[in-house]
């Protein structure tokens, strides 16, 4: 498998592929619906996003609570398709990298190729096992919204495909 360390370079999303597994390294952001319509709301009036989003990575989990040890609780991959109303804009202002489970949606695919980006699949149902890859768990911000607050993960070898390429190569449609 290959390793691909984050952020990601522009020389990563050039040559990953659609059903390339690989192993990321290096800090993810998560957040899920509440937290996309925070920012959302937060490019809507101007303000200031409370992570670097320019070359950065979203996952899209809710993980449970972690056990004494551990960094993190179980942290499988969510259903990616609720976030395609904000993700064209979040591409837009430089993310290059999300993780999630599922397809797609038209617009966030034509988002992706526009700005050179790339979508990872996770595997779904294997949340307790995905979490022995996260060895570092910060609150960034939203702690309101609890299991969907913003994190900043550090992760190491954390398993997934590349689901769509930066060439809009999409690993549900390959035959």
């Amino acid at each position: 498998m290959r390793r691909v360390n984050l952020p990601l370079s522009k020389e990563d999303i050039l040559t990953l592929k659609a059903g390339e597994p690989v192993l990321l390294n290096g800090e993810i952001y998560t957040a899920r619906d509440a937290a996309h319509k925070k920012l959302h709301e937060l490019i809507e009036q101007g303000k200031e996003l409370p992570f670097e989003i320019e070359n950065a990575t979203i996952y899209y989990v809710g993980p449970t609570p972690a056990k004494e040890g551990q960094a993190i609780g179980s942290a499988g991959p969510t259903t990616s398709g609720r976030m395609d109303p904000f993700t064209p804009e979040l591409l837009d202002h430089g993310l290059k990298g999300m993780i999630g489970k599922g397809r797609r949606n038209a617009a966030v695919k034509e988002s992706i190729v526009k700005n050179r980006a790339v979508y990872f699949v996770a595997v779904g149902g294997a949340g307790a096992l995905l979490s022995h890859s996260i060895v570092k768990r910060e609150p960034v911000a939203f702690e309101e919204l609890l299991a969907e607050a913003l994190t900043k993960l550090t992760v190491r070898d954390f398993p997934c495909f590349v689901g769509i390429d930066c060439e809009g190569n999409d690993i549900y449609d390959l035959d």
